[in-house]
């Protein structure tokens, strides 16, 4: 009996359902659907409060972050990790497999049937890399991951996914030290609108990381679950809520709500089931000519700071620098940083720059090596424009690093950067058209729904046990 050529083919290259092809492909980023735009509130006494007031953005008594809100369930999240390591890649894969699955029936046996069986913990969850890390990975995950394929980009030099991310990106998930936030953050440093950072504190330093990885479950469902109704009837809709009959406990998260979330995920949440965000505000950058036109639009966006440096030359930068259009004062130095209230405890803080709290909206200027001992750091509020115009330097010109990463095109002499705070609001608030927020780059902190908790405990406990503030001489911490 001759066999067909086609089930042939099936019979041999069978295989179990964990290692279909199907489910390891590598697929395109632009096949998800469009990003989910949060929203970002003030805190209230209470979630009816809260839900009364959506469009009062004015801080409550007793907490200076703001809470985020679902309009539905987040389904698309990036995967950002630090770079050679195995703890942050088995990080990413329990992660991914946590976010993804959760347990499967223990009655069930057959590879087939558990695929039909498979119950989500959270729904139409789709995971995005960057391209290496998305080809190491993929072998290794029993679902597709989102990126730009191979056929498109030969290398991991080829096409960026920083176009793309912005449009389909609704949580950021990074897994490192404070590079590896700096890292994310610059994936979306020409858009004015961030998605939500989840951060895991598995770097060198990690002074930005709110969450230890063994929190990782609790951390993505306070997340996911921040902005979704608090009780089943709210949850339902009402043609549910008068069919539906009780559940058991163990079925209960078979139950979908109209807006797309499990119910019982958030039931140890409190009733007002919202994240706290802290919003982190940027410096936008742009080089100008000596006519004093951008000519890099468009303006990039930092975190951390921008910096102006003498690179390998052994000769000083000769810098004249501006404040919203009337000259400070000119210097020769190594350099000179812009940083951000973030940036703060970074670079600039090396250099003797002043420690700012986060939640300042300003800028911190920082000279590195000036050769005259009364430049100091000065603080600006954020709505200053500081123009710095480069003279003397020659054919080669002055580099410029922003968060961490040397630009390609120098600053030749008459040339300049102008640098200047972001505007973090709504849109209507600042004169942009359209809903919604935009501005700062928004990280989720520890303490969901605790009213009255602050903002500054990570930031406290970062000085006292990072960086040794006020460390006393000659005794033991």
């Amino acid at each position: 009996m001759k066999v067909p050529r086609r089930k042939l083919y099936d019979l041999v290259h069978r295989r179990p359902f964990s290692s279909t092809p199907r489910r390891r492909e590598i697929k395109h980023l632009l096949e998800l659907p469009d990003r989910i735009h949060p929203s970002y509130h003030g805190w209230s006494a209470s979630f009816q409060e809260d839900m009364v007031s959506l469009l009062t953005l004015a801080e409550t008594k007793g907490n200076d972050l703001l809470s985020l809100r679902w309009p539905s369930p987040p389904k698309k999240i990036l995967l950002v990790k630090k770079e050679n390591t195995p703890e942050t890649t088995e990080a990413v894969l329990e992660f991914a497999k946590y976010a993804q699955h959760s347990r499967p029936p223990t009655h069930l046996s057959d590879a087939d049937s558990m695929s039909r069986h498979v119950h989500s913990t959270y729904p139409s969850i789709s995971f995005i890399l960057e391209p290496a890390p998305a080809y190491d990975l993929h072998n290794l995950l029993p679902f597709p991951l989102y990126t730009i394929p191979r056929e498109i980009t030969p290398s991991s030099n080829g096409v960026p996914l920083s176009p793309f991310l912005p449009q389909k990106v609704d949580v950021t998930a990074t897994f490192g030290g404070d590079g590896t936030i700096l890292h994310a953050s610059s994936l979306f440093a020409t858009t004015p609108s961030v998605p939500p950072i989840l951060s895991f504190s598995m770097g060198t330093l990690g002074f930005l990381n709110e969450w230890k990885f063994p929190e990782h479950k609790r951390a993505f469902r306070e997340l996911y679950m921040s902005g979704a109704p608090s009780s089943r009837h709210s949850i339902l809709s009402p043609e549910q809520a008068a069919s539906s009959p009780p559940v058991s406990q163990n079925a209960a998260h078979t139950i979908i709500s109209k807006e797309g979330w499990p119910p019982t995920l958030g039931a140890s949440l409190g009733s007002t089931r919202a994240a706290r965000v802290l919003l982190r505000n940027r410096l936008r950058v742009a080089i100008t000519s000596p006519d004093k036109k951008i000519i890099t639009p468009p303006a990039l966006h930092a975190l951390n700071e921008v910096i102006l440096h003498r690179g390998a030359s052994p000769h000083l930068t000769h810098l004249t620098i501006s404040i919203s259009g009337r000259i400070l004062t000119s210097t020769s130095a190594d350099g000179l940083i812009i940083s951000t209230p973030t940036g703060s405890t970074a670079y600039s803080l090396s250099a003797g720059g002043s420690i700012v709290h986060p939640l300042v909206k300003g800028l911190v200027i920082t000279p590195i090596c000036a050769r005259s001992l009364s430049f100091r750091p000065l603080v600006l509020p954020a709505e200053a424009v500081v123009e710095v115009t480069v003279s003397g330097r020659g054919k080669e010109g002055v580099g410029v690093s922003i968060d961490g990463k040397d630009q390609d095109m120098r600053v030749g002499s008459g040339m300049g950067l102008r640098v200047w705070g972001e505007g973090v609001g709504r849109k209507a608030e600042l004169g942009e058209e359209g809903e919604g927020w935009m501005g700062g780059v928004p990280c989720v902190m520890r303490g969901s729904g605790r009213e009255g908790a602050s903002g500054d405990e990570g930031w406290v406990g970062g000085l006292n046990g990072l960086l040794k503030f006020n460390y006393p001489f000659g005794e033991e911490g």
